[in-house]
């Protein structure tokens, strides 16, 4: 970048003229952050570090505190979307295909056996931690004013969680997923009122078929993780607006 001299060199010449240029100025808009109120500016001013606080308190950085089992929670969701998105080129939502395509993907497809595995056990773990995130979130009473909409916010992610792994269970379709979702499904025709709807809707069919299959792939890879995504964001966005992570009580 420089030369012996301490002047710059081609590169650094070519650096500081860039920095120099508007284009530079419309991307990086605060100079470099080495006061409070520059460091505070970066954070508010940037998409990707606006949803952090400009300030954290002692106990957020505890680790004994949180465990950071929302952080692994997010961590194995974004685990999950990418080795979703590589499994789905080799996957076919067809009751002819689907059975043989999980076989190619374990025993042809290159590191397919890998990566159908992280998603398994990623998918294992993440109902894991989730759970155990609401437990202590409950222990430690987040739940108080003035996190009640976070609270609930929560429990619905909790819900896609669950229910990301019961249409995942499908696409195997193998005996053991048919009849797990045999008796899940079946589950919903005891719902009060809308028994015999519910159950129609989740199949599509009066029993576990095609139309199920297809169903349940589009809950699986559309439908829950965008859900899930947009309350993940309100969900980071509602604990820093609530004042970050609540303090022991």
């Amino acid at each position: 970048m420089t030369k012996r001299g301490g002047e710059p060199g081609l590169i650094g010449s070519l650096w500081n003229a860039f920095t120099e240029t508007n284009l530079w100025r419309s991307i990086i808009r605060q100079p470099y952050p080495n006061t409070s109120r520059t460091r505070a500016l970066a954070v508010m001013n940037n998409v990707f570090l606006h949803l952090h606080p400009v300030r954290v308190k002692r106990h957020a950085v505890r680790y004994t505190y949180t465990f950071c089992l929302g952080g692994v929670s997010f961590f194995l969701f974004l685990v999950l979307t990418i080795t979703g998105l590589y499994l789905m080129f080799f996957y076919i939502p067809s009751v002819d295909r689907a059975y043989q395509d999980i076989l190619s993907i374990q025993n042809s497809v290159a590191f397919g056996s890998l990566i159908r595995n992280m998603h398994r056990w990623g998918a294992h773990l993440m109902v894991l931690t989730v759970f155990l995130h609401m437990i202590r979130v409950f222990y430690h009473g987040a739940y108080k004013p003035p996190r009640e909409f976070n609270w609930a916010v929560g429990v619905f992610l909790l819900f896609c969680t669950l229910w990301l792994s019961f249409t995942g269970y499908l696409l195997p379709w193998d005996q053991i997923a048919f009849w797990a979702v045999t008796v899940g499904t079946r589950m919903a025709e005891y719902a009060p009122l809308i028994s015999a709807e519910s159950n129609f809707i989740l199949l599509g069919n009066i029993t576990v078929s095609q139309e199920t299959l297809i169903r349940f792939y589009v809950m699986h890879v559309i439908a829950f993780p965008l859900l899930a995504a947009i309350f993940m964001v309100v969900h980071f966005w509602r604990i820093r607006k609530d004042g970050g992570i609540s303090g022991p009580v």
